[in-house]
């Protein structure tokens, strides 16, 4: 249950020109897509998910198996989400003053709301990495001005 490198990259697996492809290479529970888990089937969109499952481990300091019964990490985020960010985000990444604090708060519930539109359950909901970077990057840039 510990994310590996292997996790990250499963659509290397494709060829030139698949889209998609049924597997049974294995991955880390907690980390795989759904669509991966359940069918085998395995796409540039699964690498998408496991990143937004990264993300929201590492902004949250838990780890995606930690849950019991239906509620998962990503469903966890999202209940907290704009206004209980403070209850979700790991404390050792606030380090500002009581006047930054709530800057950070709003940085970090950003960061999170695109991790959770990489975890969309259905593959095509799911941002392209391309879309993520560029996201990522307006949410840094106001942060670094200040």
């Amino acid at each position: 249950m510990v994310a590996h490198l292997s996790d990250f990259g499963i659509s290397k697996l494709l060829g030139d020109a698949e889209r998609d492809l049924y597997t049974e290479t294995l991955a880390t529970l907690g980390y795989i897509a759904p669509e991966y888990g359940l069918d085998g089937l395995v796409s540039t969109k699964c690498d998408v998910y496991s990143y937004g499952i990264m993300l929201l481990e590492t902004l949250t300091r838990r780890k995606p198996n930690e849950f019991e019964g239906d509620l998962s990490l990503k469903q966890w985020v999202s209940y907290s989400l704009p206004e209980a960010v403070m209850d979700v985000v790991d404390a050792n990444l606030l380090t500002s003053t009581v006047n930054r604090l709530q800057k950070e708060l709003d940085v970090v519930a950003s960061i999170m709301k695109v991790a959770l539109d990489c975890c969309a359950k259905s593959p095509a909901r799911r941002t392209n990495m391309k879309d993520v970077v560029v996201m990522l990057q307006k949410i840094k840039n106001p942060l670094l001005a200040c």
